[in-house]
């Protein structure tokens, strides 16, 4: 395991959890914290022990205040301090849409456990994970109109497509900070618990996940679900299931999951993301940033 300073990783009986952890900071956002995420990222996508990923923050307060506006030593907050003459130049890139891009880009799925306050890249980092919970003393903010930005980390790729482009605008445009409870009205966060329940509901669904289904079945579902809907017709979904039913349907996974369901027994399979994906993964090219 890397030795990391400002985020914490367990693994646990299949379960990864990734905590935010600058505790004197609120879990403030930083580029070393966008590092480090990637690199659990990378590690935890390798590790076929790992059928599902938990993010949280440290303490009570907050899962992420948002990006450290007086980082140590001074310097530039939201982008690189260089000057740059050409925007295609990746030192121009948002540290938040490197760290979101990684996130959709992961095989196992991500279950964000929201214990506090999320304002900024605190909350747009949440978009990339597939299940978001609350505790009732969570706030959001979109506050980038607050402080004379736009919104990053790809959210406004990611944000319309969860709440609807009426409900992703009005919190852009205000900056408001709201609570739990209308995040989960607006259809941004799945349930709200209590403080101290929240990480036994996050890791009863991770555990639910592990326990019963296939990890290539998951990885390759997570990806269809989140790539497909952005193609202009069905047939590009069609193309893809189809040859994933083909090829899936003739794998020691699909013998096991009818096996187990015919001896009303816990399933038990042998297949794993490292070794099994269909051929045709990944069916789409990857884009450049320019």
């Amino acid at each position: 395991m890397a030795d990391y300073t400002q985020i914490k990783v367990e693994k646990e009986n299949g379960i990864a959890t990734v905590t935010l952890h600058r505790p004197e900071k609120m879990n403030a956002f930083t580029r070393v914290m966008m590092d480090e995420i990637i690199a659990a990222m990378d590690d935890i996508d390798e590790d076929d022990s790992v059928r599902a990923v938990i993010f949280t923050g440290h303490g009570d307060r907050a899962f992420c205040a948002g990006a450290d506006l007086t980082p140590e030593g001074g310097g530039h907050v939201f982008s690189d301090p260089n000057p740059v003459e050409d925007l295609s130049d990746p030192r121009v890139r948002d540290g938040g849409g490197r760290l979101t891009l990684r996130l959709f880009d992961s095989k196992k799925p991500l279950i964000a456990a929201c214990n506090g306050v999320a304002v900024g890249v605190g909350i747009t980092m949440q978009l990339a994970m597939d299940i978001r919970l609350a505790s009732d003393n969570a706030r959001y903010g979109f506050v980038f109109a607050r402080r004379g930005i736009v919104p990053e980390a790809a959210s406004s790729w990611f944000l319309p497509r969860i709440v609807g482009v009426q409900q992703a605008l009005e919190w852009c445009y205000t900056g408001r900070i709201f609570d739990a409870q209308e995040a989960k009205d607006g259809g941004l966060v799945r349930s709200v618990h209590p403080q101290a329940e929240l990480m036994d509901v996050a890791r009863g669904l991770a555990r639910e996940i592990a326990d019963n289904t296939s990890a290539v079945s998951v990885a390759m579902t997570r990806a269809m679900m989140w790539r497909l809907p952005s193609g202009d017709h069905p047939m590009a979904a069609h193309r893809v299931d189809s040859k994933a039913i083909y090829r899936l349907s003739r794998s020691e996974d699909a013998k096991e999951g009818i096996a187990s369901f015919l001896e009303k027994r816990p399933p038990n399979y042998p297949d794993t993301v490292s070794d099994n994906m269909p051929d045709f993964y990944p069916w789409w090219d990857e884009p450049e940033y320019r």
